[in-house]
């Protein structure tokens, strides 16, 4: 009998750990996808600043297919959470949420979100309008490069705190997002950096090709 109940409980456990497993398989999924996407649209965007393209036109088409598989996998990443941490507090209880790796990811995933949420609302729609990120004001510009490096910088910070298991119990709340500010800012201040510059420099081709153009009174009337 005793035999019976210890094979019944070893099965459920095992059970309970192909599950997890299948939704920790999907939960990563969603995150890579999440990721590369964000990853390559950065990528994009500073070459596009760099070849001096600065004033090209975003592919709106483009832009909302991003959009709309970047919040797929953010939902996609909420359902998986929620049922990875039902699973592990099942077989915990309360003491699972102590863990200041859980509470770390939590709160970055909370803030993705919120951060996500004004991007799509504010703004995509007035990058959209705008047709380039040199072309916003100034206001709607900081606004953008901000929440665009909060956006970059959680992705990737989430993603490690998921893997890092060994950081679990072994380090406090603040130790653990002590370097999240940092990055944020340093990733802001870079992408100012690298937007005026870029809006230098066409303003400067711009005028350049203005006084050419005076100098040649035929080709300009042409």
């Amino acid at each position: 009998m005793e035999l019976n109940i210890i094979a019944s409980l070893l099965g459920q456990k095992a059970t309970v750990e192909f599950l997890r497993l299948g939704v920790v398989y999907f939960h990563l999924i969603a995150c890579c996808v999440a990721i590369g996407l964000v990853l390559t649209s950065d990528i994009a965007m500073v070459k596009q600043l760099l070849k001096g393209d600065a004033s090209g036109q975003h592919d709106d088409a483009h832009m909302e297919s991003l959009q709309k598989t970047v919040v797929l996998a953010l939902v996609a990443l909420w359902i998986t959470g929620i049922a990875i941490v039902g699973i592990d507090y099942a077989g915990k209880g309360m003491e699972y949420f102590l863990n200041p790796k859980l509470q770390a990811k939590i709160g970055i995933v909370v803030l993705l979100t919120f951060n996500g949420a004004l991007l799509h609302s504010a703004v995509l729609p007035a990058l959209k309008k705008a047709g380039s990120l040199l072309k916003l004001s100034f206001s709607l510009r900081m606004l953008a490069l901000f929440s665009g490096a909060l956006s970059g910088v959680s992705w990737f910070y989430a993603a490690m705190l998921g893997v890092g298991r060994p950081l679990a119990w072994k380090y406090s709340l603040v130790e653990l997002l002590a370097a999240y500010p940092v990055l944020i800012v340093g990733g802001f201040l870079m992408m100012v950096l690298l937007t005026t510059w870029a809006r230098n420099r066409d303003t400067a081709e711009r005028m350049d090709q203005g006084a050419w153009a005076v100098r040649n009174p035929a080709l300009a009337a042409w």
